[in-house]
């Protein structure tokens, strides 16, 4: 007697009737599906018309996306395909299948119902224990443009291929004006694309000029080159607050070329999702100003954040050197170095890197948050809350 186990794959019935006898209560699916249920979500439907046709339902679209999101799925296209071949994504979608075009309109439609539905979760999640502000840790990473460096508007280029239209047109219509008429045609076509392509070198001209900088992105115009490690990134600057139990409690994006000018509005955002003042911020040297550091203790706030000379002598433990004869006029900095110097003060500040940067670990490289897939700051804005969202939703899940 043959001691396998039946096999037949080409069976009528490979599930149970229940898809969720299938997956068990304790699948992510289920927990996305229950949690969405449980918010409001009409400003999703806030933002449709009473005209058109039928549309798939926000909730649907929302719970496959945060689902795709908590795996590290991005691609709207590989969504389509995997709703169709994933038990959980199925689940989800209720059995329809919404295709690339859809899912794609969904993520950029909806930013501020997104921005809105963030604040819940951390509502929500405070209400469960989670989202502690006794510690809040702040940090920024550059996130790439979904847009090629390489393809970049600058006065010299656009001038260049302003004069090479010109000569271009002026040759074939040499070309064309010299041979027959019918067998100019093709000539006259390629004349006319040329004039289109010189008539729109004013308009990139001008959107060059307005925006104040030296060169830009022909692709996503709102993306700057920002300094990373390693060189310059085209694209944008997220930033985040995480509380001492690593549950995003502040994000946003922003064109920010260094982090000083984030601290305050990120400390305020906290503020403002949670209702309520983090006892102690941490963040890392790009942070620190005097003025920062006066207006979060003002507040009420314990600031941790070294000058870039305390930074070297944290990380490497050679005593910050100074010049002058006055070494440090500013007492906030006298301040922030005396207490970082102090055990007490090093251990605060040592648990920093610890909260913040395993959050942007796990988000860009678990779960594909290395390259936007919009374009423009308004768009990437939502795509990041979208992450953020779904990052949120799994500290949720494994804290139940």
């Amino acid at each position: 007697m043959p001691r396998f186990l039946p096999y037949s794959p080409d069976q009528a019935y490979l599930l149970p009737p229940s898809v969720q006898d299938e997956l068990g209560p304790d699948h992510l699916s289920i927990f996305v599906h229950r949690v969405v249920e449980r918010l409001d979500r009409s400003e999703f439907e806030r933002a449709y018309s009473e005209e058109g046709g039928a549309l798939y339902a926000p909730e649907l679209m929302l719970k496959v996306w945060l689902y795709a999101y908590a795996l590290g799925m991005t691609s709207a296209r590989r969504l389509e395909q995997r709703i169709r071949e994933d038990l959980g994504l199925r689940y989800l979608a209720g059995g329809q299948r919404p295709d690339n075009w859809a899912l794609s309109a969904f993520r950029r439609r909806h930013g501020r119902a997104l921005n809105d539905l963030f604040t819940q979760v951390v509502e929500m999640a405070r209400k469960l224990g989670l989202g502690r502000l006794g510690l809040v840790a702040l940090d920024s990473t550059r996130i790439r443009a979904q847009a090629s460096r390489d393809r970049i508007d600058t006065e010299p280029r656009l001038r260049n291929e302003r004069a090479k239209i010109r000569r271009q047109i002026r040759r074939w219509q040499k070309a064309c004006d010299a041979s027959d008429p019918d067998e100019g045609a093709g000539t006259r076509v390629q004349v006319e694309e040329l004039e289109q392509r010189l008539a729109e070198i004013p308009r990139r001209l001008e959107r060059l000029r307005k925006s104040g900088e030296a060169k830009l992105s022909r692709r996503d115009g709102e993306a700057r080159f920002l300094r990373e490690r390693g060189g310059f990134a085209l694209g944008y600057t997220a930033e985040m607050a995480v509380s001492e139990d690593h549950l995003i409690v502040a994000q946003r994006v922003t064109l920010n070329r260094c982090d000083v000018p984030a601290l305050v509005p990120l400390v305020e955002e906290v503020e403002q999702r949670t209702g309520e003042r983090p006892e102690k911020a941490l963040a890392d040297a790009g942070f620190y100003s005097n003025e920062n550091v006066r207006d979060l203790e003002q507040r009420g706030i314990a600031v941790y954040v070294p000058d870039p000379n305390l930074a070297r002598e944290l990380n490497t433990g050679k005593r910050a050197r100074t010049i002058g004869r006055n070494r440090v006029r500013s007492p906030e900095l006298k301040a922030m170095r005396k207490k970082l110097r102090s055990p007490a003060g090093r251990r605060v500040y040592g648990k920093r890197k610890a909260l913040v940067e395993p959050v942007f670990g796990v988000l860009k490289q678990q779960r594909g948050m290395r390259q936007f897939r919009t374009r423009g700051q308004a768009r990437v804005a939502a795509e990041f809350t979208l992450a953020a969202l779904a990052y949120n939703l799994t500290r949720l899940f494994a804290r139940r």
